[in-house]
């Protein structure tokens, strides 16, 4: 009995082991071998090409790359490519572990050669690794095409001596550039070439969609022996995979047209091997060259569809009718060969294109790969929601690439160094970016202007947070999208911003900020002082809130209102017992707003009658706005948000005193409410020029150029006469007739939604949240605020106190984003397709 107990736990024994074994051996061969910088240098003669990580130090951004990194090495191993990790501790430390300049990067070399740095951030996953690796050992090989104009130049260098395999793909590092440049390294027949800019993909292919999937080209210049002969060139209708592009480029490389004399039936061809039907014209001695002429139209219409063939009726063992004059075999059972009538080509063409030959049947095993890549493209087209890399920022974030940014300015935050560095002062602008993605870099520039206009001010500092480094203390931060700055206290209350990234704008929020609003204030003295004094560049207007004692409704409803706007305008609140003091004085019944311009124009007073947050703010906002304003890129969403026409003069200049003082008497008469009275600078906003010829196409109308554009109804746009002097009177009755439509609209705008691309990129809708209108605040911190402003004594008057901590920690999110979606699931080990869902740069 013994015996056999012990034969069987023996070789369960042995089966654990084994087990074991093969577990060790899989992971000991995704293992990075680990050398210091002494052995990597002498090792680098037996190495034709190496990819190498100086390792310096340990960081969560770190450990995931190492472990994408250890992904790919058997990945590059197939093409003669190491992967090595240089322990900078070890040893004589080398200039690559010394230098700052290598922090981030990756360093591609052949032989002792350096070829290319590699920022760690692009190499997000296996698919980027490959592909960003062998993009940069083929750099010389593999062109990369901007614009049309550089394809033409390439395809006439080749017309004679090569094809060309052109590819558009989405971005640089997703799965299709990968098995593009996996392509490119194994056939050296022909060249390869790749852009990832929309605008080329659309010059040769018209009908591309405004997302378009990415596609393979086959240029036929080798035949285009004529130098004024284009090189035809032929899409791949297939996704882009490596039994795909392997497949197309076999075909492409078939002859156009086979001429044979033999029995048909016997013949077999590339074509037949991969699934595809075979064509016969069948031709005599007297119509030969007239048949040739046939099959080769026919062959270029279906190329990478069918061959075609030209077939001798007088081939051995051919019996065939003479009204036949068209053959069709594929590897059908039931019908594997089939005589036909046809007329033309056309119908040759048709009846592949529409019958059921048009789809390849292929094996089981390579069936199960085919409907498999099926079903992820659909996935891909049912969540449009992908990254492209074809647009102005990102463009501007690769030309700029490796500038070095100063930073000496600017607190580099951890999770260990967040809270220290902002107890250090009394406020401190974080900006949460990730260094991968585009828009974060371009905004990054601004903040360092900003920090460079801010040196030397000890009561702010600036500081960065890399979501990539430290994703969870971006959580913790409650950083959902990116990029996106808040200005915190020394008690970590805070104020997220949520206006333009330009320089002037930031600088605007973070100097307003720092004063909590609304200011109380006590006596007729200290509202004179508010209102008069010109504290910083930036405020240029003062709101004051005047109420009676028993308003608390309206005062508490301005109270949150002035919270929501801090940072972007000045607000102040009066509700002593002498409040109808000021009333008489600005003769305004109570409730009451107060708008003035410090030392230049006379103070406007307008009476609340509404006392919803909401609506106050909309008021305040609105009458912030110029009579008669000057439209920029800037501007135009505060005044396109108001839904109502425009009446915009173009001029190339500043326009005339004249005009100017015309246009202000219709903007403040009576039927003001119903328009928008503006101009547009030509020479200041050249965009301009761009819309008038939208407009009018090349049509030369005379300047300044008096429209009323109807933007939410209609899209009517209408011309004032040019025979007609500028003045108060002729405008006001032409606008009359375009009430009764006595006036024809000179242009129609399309009724076509110009959405953007990505939700990301919806940067109106980020301007204009519906709660709250500038900030991301919490119920709990507006309620404080209140009664910190309400309970406060006459020393305490100009200060309100400091949120508490738990009330700034507890926060919803908010309904609307301010920014672009926190997208760090490739670096977190999302699962979800990285290749198809990562902006790369």
């Amino acid at each position: 009995m013994s015996s056999p107990q012990m034969t069987q736990w023996t070789h369960f024994f042995f089966l654990l082991i084994w087990i074991f074994c093969i577990s060790v051996i899989s992971g000991v061969k995704n293992m990075i071998p680990e050398l210091s910088p002494q052995e990597y240098f002498s090792s680098l003669q037996t190495l034709k090409a190496s990819l190498v990580y100086f390792q310096k130090d340990v960081s969560p951004s770190s450990e995931v790359f190492l472990e994408q990194l250890e992904n790919s090495r058997e990945a590059l191993q197939d093409y003669g490519i190491s992967i090595l990790k240089i322990n900078c501790q070890g040893g004589e430390a080398s200039s690559y572990c010394r230098g700052h300049n290598s922090l981030g990067k990756v360093y591609l070399f052949r032989d002792r050669v350096l070829v290319r740095e590699l920022a760690i951030d692009a190499l997000f996953s296996l698919d980027a690794i490959v592909a960003n690796v062998l993009f940069a050992l083929l750099f010389n090989e593999v062109k990369y095409i901007s614009t049309l104009m550089n394809l033409q130049h390439l395809e006439n260098s080749l017309k004679g001596q090569s094809d060309l395999a052109f590819a558009y793909v989405q971005a640089i590092g997703t799965a299709e550039h990968r098995v593009f440049m996996e392509a490119a390294f194994v056939y050296g027949s022909i060249k390869f070439a790749l852009t990832t800019e929309v605008a080329v993909l659309k010059s040769i292919r018209y009908e591309e969609p405004e997302v378009p999937s990415s596609k393979l080209f086959f240029c036929h210049c080798k035949v285009a022996v004529d130098p004024e002969q284009p090189c035809r060139r032929t899409l791949m209708e297939e996704p882009l995979t490596t039994l795909s592009i392997h497949k197309f480029l076999k075909l492409m490389g078939e002859p156009l047209v086979v001429e044979v004399a033999e029995d048909p039936e016997k013949i077999s061809t590339t074509h037949l091997q991969l699934g595809l039907p075979l064509i016969f014209i069948l031709s005599q001695e007297e119509t030969l060259e007239a048949d040739k002429r046939i099959a080769e139209s026919v062959a270029w219409q279906l190329l990478g569809k069918a061959g075609v063939l030209l077939l001798s009726r007088n081939s051995v063992g051919l019996e065939v009718s003479s009204r036949y004059n068209v053959a069709i075999k594929t590897i059908e059972e039931d019908m594997p060969f089939k005589y036909l009538t046809l007329k033309d080509a056309d119908e040759i063409v048709a009846l592949l294109k529409n019958g059921e030959h048009s789809k390849p049947s292929l094996d089981n095993k390579e069936e199960e790969i085919y409907e498999e890549e099926e079903e992820d493209e659909g996935v891909e087209n049912e969540n449009n929601e992908q990254e492209i890399q074809d647009d102005e920022v990102v463009e501007s974030v690769v030309k700029d690439r490796k500038r070095e940014l100063p930073l000496e300015h600017i607190h580099t935050l951890t999770e260990e160094s967040f809270l220290s560095i902002l107890a250090e002062t009394n406020h401190t602008a974080v900006l949460f970016y990730a260094s991968w993605e585009a828009v974060s870099l371009v905004v990054m520039q601004s903040f360092l202007e900003v920090a460079a206009q801010l040196k030397g001010t000890p009561e702010i500092s600036l500081a960065m947070v890399n979501c990539w480094d430290w994703p969870h203390l971006c959580l913790q931060e409650n950083v959902t999208q990116f990029p996106i700055m808040k200005m915190y206290t020394k008690e970590r209350a805070w104020l997220a911003y949520s206006g333009m990234w330009e320089t002037k704008e930031m600088m605007k929020f973070i100097e307003l900020s720092r004063n909590s609003c609304p200011v109380r204030l006590m006596t007729p003295e200290e509202i004179e002082e508010y209102l008069s004094e010109k504290t910083s560049p930036y405020r240029m207007v003062s709101v004051l809130g005047i109420f009676d004692s028993s308003m608390s409704e309206a005062r508490e409803a301005f109270i949150e209102a002035g919270r929501i706007l801090n940072g972007y305008v000045t607000t102040g609140i009066y509700y002593e017992e002498d409040a109808t003091i000021l009333s008489h004085k600005y003769n305004v019944p109570l409730p009451a707003l107060l708008f003035a311009k410090p030392a230049t124009q006379p103070r406007n007073a307008f009476q609340l009658s509404q006392y919803n947050t909401q609506d106050i703010v909309k008021i305040i906002r609105r009458a912030l706005l110029e009579t008669f304003p000057e439209i920029t890129v800037e501007n135009l969403p505060d005044y396109f948000q108001m839904k109502k026409p425009l009446l915009i003069l173009f001029s190339d200049g500043d326009p005339g005193e004249r005009e100017v003082e015309e246009m202000k008497h219709v903007a403040i008469g009576e039927d003001h409410r119903t328009f928008i009275a503006c101009w547009l600078n030509l020479k200041n906003t050249p965009v301009g020029r761009s819309i008038l010829k939208a407009y009018f196409g090349n049509s030369v109308l005379p300047e300044p150029l008096l429209l009323w554009i109807n933007l939410h109804s209609g899209g009517h746009v209408f011309v004032f006469p040019s025979d007609q002097s500028i003045s108060e009177t002729s405008i006001l009755a032409w606008i009359e007739k375009l009430k009764t439509k006595q006036e024809a609209p000179r242009a129609t705008l399309s009724e076509k939604e110009w959405k953007p691309h990505l939700p990301a990129y919806d940067f109106l809708s980020m301007m204009e949240p519906t709660l709250p209108e500038f900030t991301i605040y919490t119920q709990e911190s507006i309620s404080i605020h209140q009664e910190e402003i309400l309970g406060e004594t006459k020393a305490e008057a100009a200060v309100t106190k400091k949120p508490t901590e738990d009330s700034t920690l507890e926060e919803p999110k908010p309904k609307k984003p301010t920014g672009r979606v926190l997208r760090t699931a490739p670096h977190l080990g999302a699962k979800e397709k990285q290749a198809k869902h990562h902006s790369e740069l």
